[in-house]
């Protein structure tokens, strides 16, 4: 028989999850005819409250707070579900605060993190500028960095990707295929949110080029707002150049989906006559038989929480820097170029 959570008892009673945990910790800012219907509820299912979780929710907000940019997009919906299940067996609520503009971020970064909002705050794919630091560093609860860092920061715990890697593990394979033509979709490397992926990734596909003997081109790095329409518009700009690619990197699997339909567009058949790799490996990717660089979305969620919840629990521990590895998933998408001219 499955061992009833607090989910279970919450949804059975019809009330928050946060209200459960004050009824199992005496709080007085319940009433007397919710508790006793939470009551009945823990003693039907036989409820036995996570001891851990007790521990860390005593005197608190019972909340972890999320800031996040874009949180529709696949690979922060990856992270989110990663945090959303590891907290799921625990007696917090999760607050999301999303991301879209510049304003936003500065509130967010700089008065979520105090205790009469939550009491962890986990940031998402945001690189705190210098000018965020004082807030973060002095910030009256564990904060942690997942898919974003600044080295200023390090008593902070850190869940960082190897982007420089992965887009050097891309742009290898490509390589290995022999393709000297190769260009690269991205975001704009330079924003006003601090996004530091797609400009990695460029590092990585640069280094491996500089690596191979290849030249460096201009013309075959473009760069636009994120989005599979956007990349679409640029792939089809890149592919009508005079001497164009044979093979393109996405930075995501999102802006690989504009690459192949430009593609399909202009008739060339991938991979025969065009190599396209991308990267996140979403779950689309499998589908469409994309070659992509997976990086670790679930469990990088998984591992802030975790973090969060150590430094809650103790917050004499020292902080830690984790960098989780990328891995390339080869597909239909990829193939040698037709001629090496």
């Amino acid at each position: 028989m499955k061992t009833a959570t607090i989910r279970d008892v919450a949804k059975r009673a019809g009330v928050g999850l946060g209200t459960v945990s004050r009824v199992i910790n005496g709080s007085p800012q319940v009433s007397e005819a919710t508790r006793q219907q939470v009551l009945a509820v823990i003693s039907e299912l036989r409820y036995f409250p996570n001891p851990i979780a007790r521990q860390l929710s005593l005197g608190k907000t019972l909340t972890i707070a999320v800031v996040v940019p874009f949180f529709t997009r696949p690979a922060q919906i990856g992270r989110l579900q990663g945090i959303e299940n590891t907290l799921a067996e625990s007696d917090y609520d999760l607050t999301i605060y999303n991301v879209e503009t510049v304003k936003r971020r500065d509130i967010c970064l700089h008065e979520i993190p105090c205790k009469k909002r939550a009491d962890g705050v986990i940031i998402i794919s945001l690189s705190p500028r210098d000018e965020d630091i004082p807030y973060l560093a002095h910030a009256d609860v564990p904060v942690v960095l997942v898919d974003a860092n600044n080295p200023l920061l390090s008593q902070l715990n850190r869940v960082v990707i190897d982007d420089v890697e992965g887009g050097r593990i891309a742009t290898r394979h490509l390589v290995g295929l022999g393709h000297q033509r190769i260009g690269y979709i991205s975001d704009y490397l330079e924003t006003a949110f601090n996004f530091t992926s797609s400009r990695d990734r460029y590092a990585g596909y640069r280094s491996a080029l500089l690596s191979a003997g290849i030249e460096i081109r201009s013309e075959y790095h473009l760069q636009g707002e994120h989005g599979r329409c956007e990349a679409y518009l640029l792939a089809l700009q890149m592919l009508n150049l005079p001497v164009p690619p044979t093979a393109i990197f996405a930075a995501s699997d999102t802006q690989a989906m504009g690459v192949l339909q430009a593609a399909d567009e202009l008739d060339l058949k991938v991979p025969d006559d065009l190599s396209v790799v991308g990267y996140d490996d979403i779950e689309v990717a499998e589908y469409l038989g994309l070659t992509t660089v997976r990086q670790l979305l679930y469990e990088s969620g998984r591992r802030g929480v975790e973090l969060l919840f150590k430094t809650l629990l103790d917050p004499t521990t020292e902080p830690t820097c984790e960098t989780l590895l990328t891995e390339l998933v080869v597909r239909n998408t990829t193939a040698p170029p037709k001629c090496s001219g």
